[in-house]
């Protein structure tokens, strides 16, 4: 044993002896020993997870349908200025002019602040093609000659009373915008008629899985996949350019604008798996 005991002292302190560089390299390779042990490890661990999510070999599916009709209470339209100046900043005031007598209007029929916002706004030159005069044997290149700075800014506005609709677009259309268009209704609070929807479809769904169970014998073991697929039509109007003359606006007589029925639609696909 005094022996065996001082053969492995002679050899550990000859490690301690070695070079430094040798000591350093053992000492490496003893590390990555250490990882690579622990990247597999890791490794095999996550074999427990192969398979987890495979598709089991009997299943059902089933597809369901849900309907909700609301009656919109909000109304939203859109519209824009356009005014060209000798400069970007004559093209703004000429808008802003507009666009103040607009939201004035808009303001004094109780439309709030929160419920009016710009959407879009542009500023860039106006250039116009100019083809010199030609002669007998030779046409001078034509050019873009500069006409000014044009300026459109485009407005939204949410209408929470959708009766005043058509008011608001005739005095909006007073006020000289150009384009007074897009006119949409919706719920507000279109999330909860869709989870409205959307409990009529899995019920739906539910009831033929619960048929097709009886007529095949089977029991229904969980549900392994479910997909939603929603429909919402809109029901836009316009008014102004591609819609009714402006000069229709012009004579403020206020369009009948009515709001109708929304039809929310809810489609939704289960699988089951059955044994």
């Amino acid at each position: 044993m005094d022996q065996n005991y001082q053969v492995n002292q002679d050899r550990m302190g000859g490690f301690w002896t070695q070079p430094l560089a040798r000591k350093a390299g053992v000492a490496v390779l003893i590390l990555l020993a250490i990882f690579l042990a622990v990247i597999t490890g890791r490794e095999l661990m996550q074999y427990r997870y192969v398979g987890a999510g495979v598709m089991p070999a009997n299943t059902i599916a089933v597809t369901g349908q849900g309907e909700v009709f609301a009656i919109p209470d909000i109304a939203e339209f859109s519209f824009s200025v356009t005014e060209l100046g000798a400069t970007t900043a004559v093209a703004q005031e000429k808008a802003a002019v507009k666009i103040n007598k607009a939201l004035a209007y808009l303001e004094d029929e109780g439309i709030e602040e929160k419920d009016i916002k710009t959407i879009g706004y542009s500023a860039y030159p106006k250039y116009e093609y100019s083809q010199g005069v030609c002669g007998p044997t030779y046409c001078p290149p034509g050019k873009q000659v500069l006409q000014g700075y044009e300026v459109t800014q485009t407005i939204s506005v949410k209408v929470r009373n959708t009766n005043k609709a058509g008011d608001l677009l005739t005095g909006v259309g007073g006020a000289g915008v150009q384009q007074v268009s897009g006119i949409n209704f919706t719920v507000d609070d279109i999330e909860a008629v869709k989870a409205e929807a959307r409990e009529k479809a899995i019920a739906d769904a539910k009831a033929k899985a619960e048929v097709l169970r009886k007529d095949l014998g089977v029991r229904l073991v969980r549900i392994v996949s479910f997909n939603e697929y929603g429909s919402e039509p809109p029901m836009p109007y316009y008014y102004g350019k591609g819609g009714v003359a402006m000069d229709a606006v012009e004579s403020r007589v206020a369009p009948d604008v009515p709001a109708g029925e929304n039809k929310i639609v809810s489609t939704v696909n289960i699988v089951y798996e059955i044994r």
